[in-house]
């Protein structure tokens, strides 16, 4: 039975391109407000890696079982992403922008993680892979991912001590 597998891939693959007409709309916005951009040079190989895991996990999965308890964990790492969406609202972006001025988020999942939203990407690298039973893929990704990550992390992080003002 290939639909379940079709639906979440479809789903997924949905999801992440309307994610990226609202980051480059919240891009555009913060932009028009002053903001700016920091270490764009790694966006390529993010937008790379992700796309690369999306096109794998076409060519894998469709027609593999989807395991309910993973697929529960996945759509729960779900809930979470709405919740950073609903919280960084149209600061919410796939780059990494910088506003001058603006105050650190520290609502929402911003209370207990300084960065929510990559623990949940680290989760989704993982766990969607193994929803289909494809746990070698879910390791390959998430070590990739891994890699990615330290680099955006360190530049983001350096970004916002240069520019924030705490509330």
């Amino acid at each position: 039975m290939m639909w379940p597998s079709i639906a979440l891939l479809t789903f997924v693959t949905l999801q992440r391109l309307g994610e990226l007409v609202l980051a480059r709309r919240n891009t555009a916005a913060l932009l028009a407000r002053g903001a700016r951009e920091v270490a764009p040079e790694h966006y390529p190989a993010m937008v790379a890696l992700h796309a690369g895991w999306l096109i794998g996990l076409w060519l894998l999965a469709p027609g593999r079982p989807v395991d309910l308890f993973w697929f529960a964990v996945f759509m729960g790492l779900q809930a979470l992403r709405l919740w950073v969406l609903a919280t960084l609202k149209d600061r919410w972006t796939t780059r990494i922008i910088i506003l001058p001025g603006a105050p650190l988020v520290t609502s929402g999942p911003y209370r207990f993680l300084r960065h929510p939203n990559y623990a949940i990407v680290v989760g989704e690298i993982a766990v969607l892979p193994l929803a289909f039973g494809l746990p070698l893929y879910a390791i390959g990704f998430s070590l990739l991912n891994a890699c990615v990550l330290l680099v955006r992390m360190k530049a983001e992080n350096a970004a916002l001590k240069s520019v924030v003002i705490v509330k």
